[in-house]
Order: structure tokens, then sequence, then C-alpha cells
């Protein structure tokens, strides 16, 4: 992970909870001139530390990210959360970036982005457009296809070990989730080393049913947990009546739907080959939060 340790690295979204982890990532390879980008860089103070600049840039300012950006030769772009903008927002961003004189660009997108005009399907369609803008552009890129996030399991396992049951619209489809810290490493990992025009699938060591989950949940927990699959219509149904916003809940269950279409079991390996480790497994990670899953 040394190849790009001289070059000057920025990373936006720097005082988010993946741009925190990426920064530090990098800081910890050696890395020589990184800028660290944020709209509150008074966030960043913790970050501090030799060739580190704290820089202020908003994706809802974007007449103000070229200089936000100049200077920087290798870019990383980290979604916003945004949901219903962030393509522009993204967009905008990217433009800014060529207009800085940027030579490599990369983003944080998902596995299997797709176009929509569904407004369940918003999350996916703006990383697709996000990532057809940067390919258009002729720069170098590295997409970086995350997986779910194992992060945001826990508050499912929660519910399913106090319940006993896993309510899933996954079928018999599965998903290799990986962690946000996993995640950090193979975007500081791409920053460093990537090259030319590249797509990642990064992703956990092995595709998981939801079946596999429930056991996963049943052993951590012991006590009995099963995993009862539903259709979509009732995964959202059930999850606006647990408080999650009406406009929200599609969008939720669609990574459910998706994950029956086989869109988000993809293992590849390009996250060992990144990083020269293996990612931290689904069982391994709500292991060591056993605490948070189990009252």
């Amino acid at each position: 992970m040394t190849k790009f340790l001289n070059a000057t690295l920025g990373v936006t979204g720097a005082s988010g909870n993946l741009g925190r982890h990426v920064v530090n990532y990098l800081k910890d390879a050696g890395a020589k001139r990184i800028v660290a980008i944020s709209r509150s860089p008074d966030k960043l103070k913790d970050l501090a530390g030799p060739g580190v600049e704290f820089r202020k840039g908003s994706f809802d300012e974007p007449a103000g990210l070229a200089t936000a950006f100049a200077g920087v030769e290798r870019l990383l772009i980290v979604s916003t959360d945004s949901l219903h903008t962030r393509a522009q927002q993204q967009m905008a961003a990217a433009d800014a970036a060529i207009k800085a004189g940027v030579k490599h660009i990369a983003y944080t997108g998902i596995v299997s982005p797709y176009p929509s005009t569904e407004p369940a399907a918003a999350i996916p369609d703006s990383h697709f457009w996000t990532e057809v803008k940067i390919a258009a552009s002729g720069l170098d890129f590295s997409f970086l296809h995350n997986n779910l996030y194992t992060d945001y399991l826990i508050p499912s396992a929660q519910n399913a070990i106090t319940s006993g049951t896993l309510y899933h619209a996954t079928g018999t489809g599965r998903r290799a989730p990986i962690t946000r810290e996993d995640c950090a490493a193979a975007a500081a990992a791409a920053l460093l080393t990537s090259e030319g025009k590249r797509v990642y699938d990064i992703g956990g060591p092995e595709a998981i049913s939801a079946d596999d989950l429930a056991a996963i949940l049943a052993r951590i927990s012991g006590k009995r947990v099963e995993a009862v699959n539903i259709t979509g219509e009732q995964l959202v149904a059930g999850m606006e009546q647990a408080g999650v916003p009406k406009e929200m809940a599609p969008m939720l269950a669609r990574f459910d739907l998706d994950i029956a279409k086989g869109y988000l079991g993809i293992v590849s390996g390009d996250f060992d080959k990144l990083t020269g480790r293996k990612p931290r497994s689904v069982a391994d990670f709500l292991a060591a939060h056993k605490s948070a899953i189990v009252s």
C-alpha cells in the first residue's frame, strides 16, 4: 500500500463514520499529504497529524468544491446520505474534481448498482449515475462496490433474538456483508495503490442466507431464532409499524428484494487483493458485539 504515498490524497466526508476511518488508515500507512474535506472542518481536529490539511467542502455548495479539491491528485468521493439529491450532488463533485485537475477518483458505491425510475430504488440508481458521470469524464477511477454494512445488522439482530423470528424478504438469496471499517480500509488502499479504471466488489468473506444469519444469531445468543420469509409489501408494512419513516421503508426493503435477485451475493476477493488481508466475517463481528444484540 505504498505506491502513491507521496501523492496528495483527498477524502470527502472526512468527519463522517467512513471518511474518518479512511483518513486514519492513510495516516497509519504513512501517506505524506492528506486533504481531509468536510462541510464541518471543525469536527476534524482529532485527525490532525503531520501532512494532514483540513478544508471546507460541501456537496450542497458545488461552486466551492473546486477550491476544496485544488492540488488534490487522487480523490475519494464518499457517497452522501442525501438519498434524493445525492446523484446530483456527487455528479457536481465529479465536475469540480475535473475542474481542479484531479487525476484519479475513487468512489464508494454499492455492489450491483442499476438505473431505475422507481423511488424505492433511489439508492442503486444514484450510485449508477454517479459512476456513469465519473467514467464519462475520461479520468482514471476506482469504483468501490461496497456490499451492505455488517454494522447495520445489529438492530435487526436485536429484534430477531428478542422475538425469536428474523423476518426477511430475501427468499433463498445471499448477501456478503462487510464492516464499515473494512470498507474504509479498502478505500484507503485504492487511493494508495489503484491505477487505471477499476471496479472492485468489496464484500465479506462469504455470502450468507437469512437462514445462515438466523443460525449465527442463535449460536451467539443461545436462543432459538427462525428465519421467516415474507413479501416485500409485508416487510415495508412491518418497518413502518416499527417506526421507520414511510418514504424510507420501501428503500430499505428494496435491499432484501435485490438480495433475492442475487445482486448482493458477490464474493470476489477484491478486498483481499487491495488490503492484503481477509475481511471480517459476519459471525465474528456479531459475536464481538454480543452485548449490543443480546439483552
